[in-house]
């Protein structure tokens, strides 16, 4: 009797052994759902029709799939240049409009037309003006901003006074040197003066002729130098007519070192000296 009951504890025992290792240690995966899940578990929509009037991400929830999320746009490279030019309040210039250089209808004027610019101080301002960067095939050391009537006397001044007096000395005229251009202040910066051309964008000053081999002539070194007087008095006198005002060495002690060109008009005519 006792070996009976022996046997029957140990019995026990192995059937409870054997429950424990059948035991599932996690929850069971569930099973993968055919192709027709959408149409045998979808509630159905508005008209009783599987899906319809159901928003998509709603279908794929029922479909057991995950949607995506959306995909970020791309951000402008330009982005932080952006904001940061916004944020200081500056505004970007109008791009050159038709084909390039084709500033003021006449496309040997070569460079970028301009926002208008309102002067800081009474009487300045130019309402259309214009940077130029070439004139008639001859590079500006600088951006010049000015208006179109100036643009256009610095062409006729550059085709018939400089190109013809320099013709091949040097290889010929490859730029010019910018003194001075726009600028919001009084004439030769006098406290009290009246506004300069300047500052109305209808004046330009040139201080040199740069040759293609290098060579400069200057027109503080070259108006008393005996090998290159003549040509620049002809160059100077050459802009009386394109231009209302001319000014150079012969006219003040602000004037020694570049000429000075304006489209300003008298009655008289131009004023040159």
């Amino acid at each position: 009797m006792k070996h009976v009951y022996a046997l029957a504890l140990v019995c026990a025992a192995l059937v409870a052994e054997t429950g424990r290792a059948d035991a599932p240690t996690s929850s069971p995966r569930p099973q993968h759902r055919d192709g027709d899940v959408v149409s045998r578990a979808a509630p159905l929509g508005v008209g009783g029709q599987v899906g319809e009037g159901m928003a998509p991400v709603v279908l794929a929830a029922v479909a057991g799939v995950v949607p995506r999320s959306p995909r970020p746009q791309v951000r402008p490279e330009n982005l932080k240049r952006r904001s940061i030019v916004a944020a200081a309040g500056f505004r970007r210039m109008p791009p050159a409009t038709g084909s390039r250089g084709a500033l003021c209808g006449d496309p040997d004027i070569q460079g970028v037309r301009m926002s208008r610019i309102a002067g800081r101080i009474r009487g300045c301002g130019v309402e259309a003006p214009v940077q130029v960067t070439a004139i008639a095939g001859v590079a500006l050391s600088t951006g010049a901003t000015m208006d179109c009537t100036t643009a256009k006397a610095l062409k006729t001044w550059v085709e018939r006074g400089v190109k013809p007096v320099i013709g091949r000395l040097g290889g010929g005229v490859a730029s010019l040197k910018v003194a001075a251009h726009y600028s919001c202040r009084a004439r030769n910066n006098k406290r009290g003066a009246r506004i300069s051309e300047h500052g109305k964008g209808r004046a330009v000053d040139i201080s040199s002729i740069v040759l293609k081999n290098g060579a400069s002539l200057s027109v503080l070194k070259g108006w008393r130098d005996p090998a290159q007087a003549g040509m620049m008095k002809t160059m100077h006198r050459a802009a009386c007519g394109p231009f209302g005002t001319v000014l150079g060495p012969n006219a003040d002690r602000y004037h020694q070192d570049h000429f000075h060109f304006d489209t300003a008009r008298y009655r008289s005519g131009s004023y040159c000296k």
